[in-house]
């Protein structure tokens, strides 16, 4: 049986970027590329496009068109290829994650450092169970299930798994003070998650770190975010959640993100006195 083609994601679209690039910089039609490797020119604006993954075959045929002679450019770009292609724990949940975060996954397991500056609730990998599942029901009670709200949430615990990957990758985390003060769900609820914020610390890779209301305004006013700084190949990606959809910011624009976080990273406490005030906030709730 024929091997099911994977729904486009972000490695497709830059596969299809980096290849359409070549391309164009080669002076080589679409037409005259697609019947080098015997595909109807519409295929290849297709994979060019990332609306369909590329076939290794034909990426292996196309650099060789195209004169690509590097073996680091061309593994790399096969590496890309293979990825898009393979199937992780998340591609079984696609109607429950939803087209917009799909890729999110996917970026978390792979990238070698996760930036995250949440202004309102505490990061989504570091969520406990009772915490997550009083932002999605109030999120989503008026539109979902209870047994969609609940499949929601298990994959949220799912997503978790990274932290505990044998090779786990840096997380680095700044919330505003107001993430502690905000009340999700029960006082038990909000005391499992400080104490878990409190143990996290404890785990290498892990980096927890509050922006105090006394230090004033900095650059990240406009929300929350969080940073994939990926290996090679790969280029850093930022990415928004709002309310309109999600967003995914590469190159040139994510330049802006890295300068926003450097500032989030000269304005936050210490670890050290960001787990006090985590500490002390704990204590006013017991």
């Amino acid at each position: 049986m024929a091997k099911p083609r994977p729904e486009p994601n972000l490695r497709s679209q830059w596969l299809g970027e980096k290849m359409r690039d070549l391309r164009k910089s080669r002076g080589i039609s679409q037409s005259d590329a697609a019947d080098y490797i015997q595909r109807d020119a519409t295929m290849l604006g297709r994979y060019e496009s990332g609306l369909f993954p590329f076939r290794r075959v034909d990426v292996m045929g196309l650099l060789t068109l195209y004169g690509v002679e590097d073996d680091r450019t061309r593994n790399g770009l096969l590496q890309i290829c293979d990825e898009a292609w393979q199937r992780n724990w998340w591609d079984d949940h696609q109607s429950d994650l939803g087209d917009d975060f799909i890729n999110v996954p996917w970026l978390e397991s792979r990238a070698e450092r996760v930036c995250t500056y949440q202004h309102f609730l505490v990061y989504g990998l570091f969520q406990t169970r009772g915490y997550a599942e009083a932002i999605i029901t109030r999120l989503e009670q008026d539109s979902a299930s209870t047994e969609q709200i609940d499949r929601w949430v298990d994959l949220r615990m799912e997503r978790q798994q990274v932290l505990t990957a044998e090779k786990a990758q840096q997380i680095d985390a700044i919330f505003e003070a107001s993430v502690l003060d905000r009340e999700v769900g029960t006082s038990a609820v909000m005391q499992e998650q400080l104490q878990r914020l409190l143990d996290l610390r404890e785990q290498s890779g892990v980096g927890i770190r509050i922006l105090p209301a006394s230090g004033g305004p900095h650059t990240g006013l406009n929300g929350s975010f969080n940073l994939y700084e990926m290996p090679e190949p790969y280029p850093a990606v930022a990415y928004v959640e709002t309310t309109a959809g999600s967003l995914y910011v590469e190159e040139p624009k994510v330049s802006k993100f890295e300068v926003v976080w450097k500032d989030l990273d000269r304005s936050a406490l210490s670890g050290a006195r960001s787990a006090d005030l985590i500490a002390k906030r704990l204590k006013e709730i017991k």
